[in-house]
């Protein structure tokens, strides 16, 4: 089992020194506590206590009175030094561990993204990642330390039995410790599963909370706030079900052990009794079988965080195993600005093996043109345009830009050379500024401004409490749907690219606002490649190419006035919006 847990090992390496410095007070407190009370028992009350002893100097007695707390003080020190030690290395390993988490997630297709749940993504980052933490450090601590613990105490407890009966009593007073394995090996099996369904519904709630807190609008909007507490409750009801079952398991185990060892305690005193042991003898061999008890529990609750620890493993081995299919080239070529040629020649793409979105799709798009595509909802539209940038990979043909492949070229240089503004912009909870320097990261202040009024965003961000330092909340929460828009379109104008991809970029501003844009549209794309994937037909009149997409492929192209005259579809789709008017 610990060896699934041999790869993350390497966490530990960055905290070798606090480690190593928990791991000798670790040492520490299991001799004190495993062997530091037998050795009261057996030599230092006798000398107080029996009816023949000499009686104590001042001194003396002063020495062995302070036994007791030299004892407790050795190992409260040993405790508290390694309990600390151990959680500053711990919360180390958890950065390391959730940065590295987090760092994979930056670099999965997006396809990985789309097959999980956000809740889950977080739940996976957060919950997992912790779960794990805890369980490699307390490897690290109890590993070592209840084992010494364990170890002085039976050291003690083989060398008292041997020296007062010889090798029956050894026997007799180890007996029963093997037996202590079965509960813990059942309980722990028990556990593994549980841990799993733990984590994963942890997930679920997460999710669920996600889910809400992103659609508070509609909740609101339809009245479903009490549906949405039964949802939750649902969840939250079937998690603590998880949980009590898995407190079920790992709460019996020390009551367990702990009746093994009082009937391996009762068959040591019959056995003692028998053979006429020594009272001073007989309390110090019993102390030590208590003070071994005491470790074995702790190594069976450890077996218990193992299993949490695996179940916590397997779901962050989702992320971390995922491999990572959209990579920069091993040879990549050089490449500086783009002309913006683009090329699909006989392009197949799946979501899903087997069910193909796009099929063996080709077009050519020369450098500076104003392409639109259009066609029915699913139809490709936008597949087409999130395997330029490599978003997700072609099955089978290649994409090509200037002639070079897309795939040839390392991921920073195709993207540097790309802008995209989505349907529904994203912004970061960070100052419009800071938004807008996304675009380009080295721009000059005047450079942003000057986006900022090509977009005909200026004007309403001087009208904000702080202007371009104004925070704009998660996911630009504080800014209308048509601010957020403007923003996006400054950030891909200032970004200046070769291509510009407008998932139907100026679908939430309103009519003169979109005609304001339109007209710095027109001024910025010259000498562009500018994809524009088309829901509204008012937007793709000024395109230079329009291609026409049904069921994953280009089943026409053209201008407009072409298109009208030649295609159905298209004559279909534009005469849908337009015939009223």
């Amino acid at each position: 089992m610990l060896r699934r847990f041999r790869p993350y090992l390497h966490y530990l390496r960055a905290v070798r020194g606090p480690l190593t410095g928990a791991v000798f007070c670790g040492l520490v407190y299991g001799a004190a506590n495993g062997a530091g009370l037998p050795l009261m028992v057996k030599w230092v009350f006798p000398r107080v206590f029996s009816a023949g002893a000499v009686p104590l100097t001042a001194w003396a007695l002063i020495l062995v009175a302070l036994w007791t707390p030299a004892v407790f003080l050795v190992r409260g020190i040993a405790g508290y030094l390694n309990s600390y030690l151990i959680q500053l290395a711990g919360v180390r390993v958890l950065e390391a561990l959730r940065l590295d988490y987090f760092r994979k997630l930056q670099f999965l297709p997006l396809s990985f993204i789309a097959r999980q749940t956000t809740g889950d993504l977080i739940s996976r980052g957060l919950s997992d990642a912790n779960q794990l933490q805890f369980t490699l450090t307390s490897v690290a601590n109890d590993g070592l330390k209840q084992p010494a613990s364990l170890i002085g105490s039976l050291a003690f407890l083989g060398w008292m039995a041997f020296h007062e009966k010889g090798v029956a009593l050894v026997l007799v007073c180890m007996a029963v410790i093997p037996l202590c394995v079965f509960p813990i090996r059942y309980v722990g099996k028990k556990l593994l599963l549980r841990a799993q369904q733990i984590q994963g519904q942890l997930g679920s709630v997460t999710d669920r909370f996600s889910e809400n807190l992103s659609a508070a609008k509609e909740v609101r909007a339809f009245g479903l706030e009490e549906h949405e507490v039964g949802r939750f409750a649902v969840e939250s009801r079937r998690l603590i079900t998880f949980q009590m079952k898995a407190a079920k398991y790992a709460q019996a185990l020390t009551p367990a052990i702990e009746i093994i060892s009082a009937v391996g305690i009762s068959f040591t005193f019959l056995y003692a009794y028998r053979e006429h042991v020594q009272l001073d003898s007989f309390l110090a061999i019993l102390t030590a079988l208590y003070t071994s008890y005491e470790p074995i529990k702790k190594l069976g609750a450890l077996n218990n965080e193992l299993k949490r620890g695996l179940g916590a493993l397997d779901r962050l081995e989702v992320v971390l195993n995922e491999p990572l299919t959209i990579t920069d080239p091993a040879n990549p070529v050089a490449v500086g600005r783009l002309r913006g040629d683009v090329a699909f020649e006989q392009v197949t793409f799946a979501y899903k093996p087997g069910e193909p979105v796009l099929h063996g799709l080709s077009a050519s798009i020369p450098a500076g043109t104003v392409c639109a595509l259009v066609g029915p909802s699913g139809a490709g539209k936008t597949t087409f345009a999130n395997l330029v940038p490599r978003f997700y990979e072609a099955t089978e043909g290649r994409v090509a830009i200037d002639g070079h492949d897309v795939r040839s070229m390392r991921l920073a240089d195709l993207r540097r050379n790309i802008a995209v503004v989505s349907q529904d912009p994203v912004l970061f909870n960070e100052s419009i500024y800071n938004n807008l320097l996304l675009g380009r990261p080295d721009a000059t202040r005047e450079e942003v401004v000057t986006a900022a009024i090509d977009a005909h965003a200026d004007e309403f961000i001087r009208t904000m409490p702080k202007g371009y330092e104004t925070m704009v909340g998660e996911r630009g929460a504080l800014l209308s749907g048509g601010q957020k828009q403007r923003l996006a379109l400054a950030r891909a104008f200032l970004r200046n690219a070769p291509i510009l991809i407008l998932d139907e970029a100026t679908s939430a501003l309103d009519s003169q606002s979109e005609q304001f844009i339109q007209e710095a549209l027109r001024k910025l794309v010259v000498g562009k490649t500018v994809l524009i994937i088309a829901h509204r037909f008012s937007t793709i009149r000024d395109a230079s190419m329009i291609l026409v997409f049904d069921r994953g492929q280009v089943v026409a192209t053209g201008t407009h006035a072409e298109l009208y005259a030649a295609s159905p579809l298209y004559k279909s789709l534009y005469d849908r919006q337009h015939g009223a008017a």
